[in-house]
């Protein structure tokens, strides 16, 4: 019996997008092995991507077909809508192999259903898309096109339907409560892998009503030198009197993610810090009551930069970028960001990570770094945070 996320007919709906992007861009069969986009057009859900594995859409087909390790079958039985007929496993001895492939076992598939002169579409810059699967595919399909589809799913992934938000706000309200925990644990002489503990617990606890899945990305944890780092993990070091540190976490359910970042410092927070989080909070502030559809991920930045122009604060980063299904290593979802250049509009029910993250110079330890974030989804008439947490500097004696 099938376990899926959401409704037949919403999975529907997004295979005809995707088959309207395909053939916008002249391609008749795509192969997608992305996890997030596995997910979002079938449901698929198991933690299998180490190996081999996809779905295969065609312009004349109903639903998908999806591929993998025959371990990894009932998986898909389990937690996609697909008819059995269209989940087709490949043998264990493919797996790992060094005389053959599992993109010959997919190469086969395409001969099977005669799609084999096609043009078929290629998420050429994907992480789970090797460059011996892609020679192992060109040379089963001599006769095919391939053609680059890299970001064809994730653009239709940006707008979320209504259900897909309702998760993403549940995964807000577990990013609270893990945030929370972290901010009530870290302590001068508290070793930082035993908040990170806590913090790990309450990521899968959730809440009351429901719970919380692993995140697509590790609780990130910087404290003293490591904030001059983005994505540093803890260590087994207690926690020192009078330094800054910062987590980067979310709350994730059902696949979906909310994002949160804050700062906290062990001690009386020097003048300089202060002042830098005053105006970092004062720019996400105006930043985040900017937002509302029609304006571009460009302008939005723009607020930010005129923002902190009075200050001494420079962010060579991005401001934002959208979010949703996430599955290791990333929960971005490589569409838009908000930078200089970038003219996608907003739209209602778009979803970004706004992340004014002013990291500290390695070279000099008076410059402390600040970070903050929120995650939001862009409504009717502005945006609403996933979250509700204070926006301040978190201080701990």
């Amino acid at each position: 019996m099938s376990s899926c996320v959401f409704e037949r007919s919403e999975y529907e709906e997004r295979i005809k997008k995707t088959k309207d992007a395909m053939a916008a861009e002249n391609i008749d069969v795509m192969i997608s092995t992305l996890p997030q986009n596995m997910f979002y057009l079938s449901g698929y859900d198991c933690g299998s991507f180490y190996v081999h594995q996809g779905v295969i859409i065609s312009l004349d087909k109903a639903e998908p077909i999806w591929f993998g390790r025959g371990m990894d079958a009932n998986g898909a039985r389990i937690t996609t809508w697909l008819s059995h007929e269209n989940i087709r496993e490949y043998a264990d001895d493919y797996v790992q192999s060094l005389y053959k492939h599992p993109m010959d076992f997919v190469g086969d598939i395409i001969k099977e259903h005669h799609w084999e002169t096609k043009t078929i579409g290629l998420e050429m810059d994907q992480y789970y898309l090797t460059a011996k699967a892609y020679l192992s595919l060109k040379n089963s399909l001599p006769k095919a096109t391939f053609k680059d589809a890299n970001l064809l799913v994730n653009w239709i992934r940006l707008i979320k339907s209504d259900n897909e938000i309702a998760y993403m706000k549940q995964a807000g309200k577990i990013v609270e409560k893990a945030m929370a925990v972290a901010m009530e644990s870290i302590k001068p002489g508290v070793r930082q892998c035993d908040v990170a503990a806590q913090v790990l617990h309450a990521q899968m606890a959730g809440t009351e009503s429901f719970g919380g899945n692993y995140t697509s990305v590790f609780p990130v944890m910087a404290s003293g030198i490591g904030t001059t780092a983005a994505h540093m993990s803890w260590s087994d070091v207690p926690y020192n009197k009078d330094e800054v540190s910062y987590l980067e976490i979310a709350g994730c359910r059902k696949r979906y993610h909310a994002p949160l970042c804050r700062t906290i410092y062990t001690g009386t927070p020097p003048p300089h810090l202060a002042d830098k989080a005053a105006f970092v909070i004062d720019g996400l502030n105006k930043t985040l009551e900017y937002i509302k559809p029609g304006v571009t991920c460009e302008s939005v930045e723009a607020i930010w930069r005129s923002a902190i122009s009075k200050s001494n604060i420079v962010k060579k980063q991005r401001m934002a970028y959208a979010i949703g299904i996430g599955y290791p290593p990333d929960w971005g979802e490589q569409t838009a960001s908000m930078r200089p250049g970038d003219k996608t509009m907003l739209e209602p029910n778009m979803a970004f990570h706004m992340i004014p993250a002013i990291w500290q110079k390695y070279e000099d330890k008076n410059d402390i770094g600040f970070v903050i974030s929120e995650s939001f989804v862009v409504t009717e008439y502005g945006c609403d945070t996933l979250a509700d947490f204070p926006r301040k500097l978190f201080v701990s004696q």
